[in-house]
Parts: C-alpha cells; sequence; structure tokens
C-alpha cells in the first residue's frame, strides 16, 4: 500500500502544488487556530506535509519544523521553497505516516488532510503518542462523513472517486464520522480539547488533542 501511495503522490506533486488552495477560508482558520496553540520554544513534526506549504507557513511560530511526506516529488519541492523562501529552521523528510526515521519528543504533531488517507489510522495514532512529549498536541483536520446526505461536492465524489480508484486517478481514501474519529483519536491516549469546522458546512474536521497517557 505505501509504495502504491508513494508512487500516486510522486505523479501528483508537480499538479498539487501548483494548484491554488480552493477555500481560502478555511484554510486561513486553520492556519490562525494552530498557531494559537504554538510557542515559540516548540519543537514540531508535521507528517504528510506534502509539498511544506503548510509547514512554511507556520514556521516563525516555533523554533523548528521537521515535515514529512512519504512522496520523493513532495519532499523536493518543499525544500525548494524552504530555500527560496529563506527558511532555515525546518527539515524535510521523506517518511511515511507512521514517521518510522524520525525520533521526537515533540512538542506538536500536525497532520492535516491526511487521516482519510490511512489504512491503519490506530497505528499512525499511537505512532503519534509515542513521538509526543507527555502533555504534547496532536493538531489534525480531516474530511469526515457528513451528517445526512452532506453538500452535492461529497455525493459527487462518492460516485466518482471509485470509478477514478480503478483508472489510477485517485489515492486511497476512508471517510469516517466525527464521532468515529474522535473516538479512534481518544483510544490512543488522547483529551480532545477542540473539535469544529470552519465554515460550519464545512466536512473537514479540525480536531486538537492532548496526550495524555502513553501507549504500550
Amino acid at each position: 500500500m505505501a509504495k502504491e501511495a508513494a508512487a500516486f503522490w510522486n505523479g501528483m506533486a508537480k499538479h498539487y502544488a501548483a494548484s491554488p488552495i480552493k477555500d481560502i477560508a478555511s484554510y486561513e482558520f486553520t492556519l490562525q487556530r494552530t498557531r494559537s496553540y504554538l510557542r515559540p520554544q516548540d519543537k514540531v513534526l508535521e507528517i504528510g506535509a506534502g509539498t511544506g506549504s503548510t509547514a512554511l507557513l507556520l514556521a516563525s511560530s516555533v523554533a523548528y519544523i521537521t515535515a514529512t511526506d512519504l512522496s520523493t516529488e513532495m519532499i523536493k519541492i518543499g525544500q525548494t521553497k524552504a530555500a527560496e523562501q529563506g527558511v532555515h529552521n525546518i527539515d524535510f523528510l521523506v517518511d511515511g505516516a507512521m514517521a518510522e526515521t524520525v525520533s521526537g519528543p515533540y512538542d506538536v504533531l500536525l497532520a492535516h488532510n491526511l487521516f482519510h488517507l490511512l489504512d491503519d489510522l490506530p497505528g499512525v495514532l499511537k505512532r503519534a503518542n509515542e513521538l509526543l512529549k507527555p502533555g504534547g498536541l496532536l493538531i489534525s483536520k480531516t474530511p469526515c462523513k457528513p451528517q445526512g446526505l452532506g453538500p452535492a461536492s461529497y455525493r459527487l465524489m462518492q460516485v466518482v472517486l471509485p470509478i477514478m480508484q480503478l483508472l489510477g486517478k485517485a489515492p486511497f481514501v476512508a471517510m469516517r464520522s466525527v464521532p468515529e474519529l474522535e473516538r479512534l483519536i481518544r483510544e490512543q491516549g488522547f483529551q480532545i480539547i477542540e473539535s469544529c469546522n470552519n465554515p460550519v458546512k464545512d466536512i473537514r474536521n479540525y480536531i486538537v488533542a492532548r496526550k495524555t497517557a502513553g501507549k504500550p
């Protein structure tokens, strides 16, 4: 699964990097809320960082960011952007969602637009717990199953996605409800301190959770 996912995102890297953000208001909300939890002394890990756009925007708010992604092409683009922008407190590493090549501990772990793409979310959440300091924060934003039918874009995706996957044009996707996602996070030793959608109709749920216990 990891090799297939890496190949898919390698092929998408240039298009992904060139695509404009579709919902600026929602993205700015995510940045603002995330910055409010960050401290100048924090050591941060972002998994599924893509081309590093979010990590680069948050770098000035923390001491250091390690940005990881399983796509070598995404990481190359991130490294280039960091050099062009003169951002020196960020390190880009090729690594999967399990973050096997980093050791921590970290103050904050970011996982934006990632959890719905994972086939072993409990395993990734367990690893996130291991990488965080006691009291450390897990901050995520994840597309979730809406209540009821959901917006038209979601209904269309439900029809088109299986076809695109068969053609190799879309990655693995596992949409969960917000209560299910929150349950999985709690089961891995976290206390949820914020969970919301902004705007309210956005199916992407923003969660901040604090590590309260280590997982054996």
